[in-house]
């Protein structure tokens, strides 16, 4: 079976369950495991690469959308040498891969036949069933249930870390400027850490609010888990909007992983949830290496 993954997620599960030898192509954004960057890359992306802000990328996402422009390019050349046997894409965020329509519309030009699988979950059970989803595809169904009674697991030993305790208030901020409040299945992944979501609603998209809207939430803690960025890419836009002056004073600020752990529905969102899970209960759990770090205004360091 020949495989192409339009999702860093999807790539993700695929080697997770045991199918990372099928997998022939992926897009730009795919590098997890370290072995998908041996893959071809058939998907990129037509946004300005190099140093944006994020109000800056924000500007050009919404330039694009707004002019009817494709934020990803689909090398269709690429494809066809590959001739897949099965694709997997998204049809659930244009900002996030290739539209499934331009992927139909290629396949079809192409005269490819490969199976299509679309995932988009919106909740952190549709996340887990969809890695059973890619192993009943790909003929890994014993592997995948495996993983998910793994990853189930370590979400009830969080569960049964944090029973008896109190339930902080946690505000997720996907994107810094314009702030957008946490979506999907992050909500659901601060309630599996012991802890209510504020400024996002579980199971619904992501949305624009304003920084007042995160004082009003009330929150005894905010995090701040950016779409696109890594830890230390997190912690550099966390200063600045600590310095800024935006956030309620005396609140703890965290900067978090966010591609590892928290926006890519894939199996790593479990260490996100011990890692929320150490954020509202730092005695009762500890924080998974590399995916948590506490802030300050004048400085910050890692936690874990």
């Amino acid at each position: 079976m020949r495989i192409v993954s339009l999702l860093p997620s999807a790539t993700e599960i695929l080697f997770a369950v045991g199918a990372g030898d099928s997998v022939v192509g992926v897009t730009f954004e795919c590098d997890f495991p370290p072995e998908a960057r041996k893959c071809q890359i058939v998907s990129d992306t037509t946004l300005t690469k190099g140093s944006l802000t994020p109000s800056e990328i924000d500007a050009e996402v919404r330039a694009r959308l707004a002019a009817g422009e494709d934020l990803y390019t689909l090398d269709e050349g690429a494809l066809r040498e590959i001739d897949p046997d099965l694709v997997v894409t998204q049809d659930l965020c244009a900002v996030c891969a290739v539209d499934i329509s331009e992927v139909d519309q290629a396949l079809a030009h192409l005269g490819c036949r490969a199976e299509v699988v679309t995932l988009d979950p919106m909740t952190l059970d549709e996340v887990l069933d969809s890695i059973e989803t890619l192993g009943q595809r790909t003929g890994t169904q014993m592997r995948a249930g495996e993983l998910v009674v793994e990853l189930r697991g370590r979400l009830e030993r969080i569960a049964h870390a944090v029973k008896a305790l109190d339930r902080p208030r946690i505000a997720v901020l996907e994107w810094t400027d314009p702030p957008f409040s946490s979506g999907h299945w992050v909500p659901d992944m601060v309630v599996a850490a012991g802890a209510e979501p504020v400024v996002g609603h579980r199971g619904e998209r992501s949305v624009q609010i304003e920084w007042p809207d995160v004082a009003e939430a009330r929150p005894d803690a905010i995090v701040v888990a950016p779409c696109g960025y890594r830890l230390d890419g997190a912690m550099e836009l966390a200063t600045q909007v600590l310095a800024a002056g935006v956030l309620p004073p005396g609140i703890p600020v965290w900067a978090v992983d966010a591609d590892a752990a928290f926006v890519r529905p894939g199996p790593r969102l479990i260490e996100g949830v011990e890692g929320l899970a150490h954020i509202a209960h730092p005695d009762a759990v500890a924080a998974p290496t590399g995916i948590v770090a506490r802030m300050s205004v004048h400085s910050s360091g890692a936690d874990g």
